[in-house]
């Protein structure tokens, strides 16, 4: 059995017998999440995918806080919206409307996706979702079951000088961005967040 299967079983298990659970995919930025999310989501039926990187603030926003250039560290998220939106979804109302992220307009777009009642298991990815600094160690009472993607510094830079360069950065300030904003962001995770349930190396493909 692959290692995503496994944990698809182990998800499906914890969802057993239970109404609806949420389940945390943490990790630092590049480790996978997004892809291990998607590819759980079509191994588990009735599953949504709730990403934390929907409640980005604006770039507006960001730039009228003096944080443009901190953009991805916990202060440039809407905290309390996440929150929020995670409550409303373990309380199992009929539909929760909930933000996602577009990479291609650097922007959170409202309400573009819906998780009907009949979703069973939600799986919430992001990097601060087990950070244990408040207020994010709020979100610990809200998960069932937590899941961090562990990858080790030297892969992460190069995830990400690849990724940035996929999005037409110039090499220079691909790294300059790197340097000085997420690979402080996954020092801050993988130094920071509290342990979780499973602890998955996630060093190479997905089988």
């Amino acid at each position: 059995m692959s290692e995503i299967a496994r944990i698809a079983a182990l998800i499906a298990g914890r969802a057993e017998g239970s109404g609806r659970i949420l389940v945390a995919l943490a990790g630092p930025p590049a480790a996978g999440k997004s892809e291990i999310a998607g590819r759980l989501a079509q191994l588990l039926p009735e599953t949504a995918v709730v990403p934390m990187d929907g409640f980005h603030f604006d770039n507006a926003v960001l730039a009228e806080l003096g944080l443009a250039q901190r953009k991805g560290a916990p202060e440039t998220f809407d905290y309390e919206g996440l929150e929020t939106c995670l409550r409303r979804l373990r309380s199992g109302e009929a539909t929760v409307a909930v933000p996602l992220f577009d990479r291609a307009l650097e922007l959170a777009r409202a309400g573009a996706a819906l998780v009907p009642a009949r979703t069973r298991i939600v799986l919430v990815e992001g990097n601060y979702l087990l950070l244990d600094r408040a207020p994010w160690n709020r979100l610990a009472l809200l998960f069932d079951l937590t899941i961090f993607l562990a990858v080790p510094l030297e892969e992460l830079e190069r995830r990400l000088l690849a990724r940035w360069a996929g999005h037409g950065r110039a090499p220079e300030a691909a790294r300059a961005w790197v340097e000085e904003n997420d690979l402080p962001n996954a020092r801050l995770v993988q130094d920071a967040s509290r342990p979780a349930d499973i602890v998955w190396a996630n060093t190479g493909p997905l089988a």
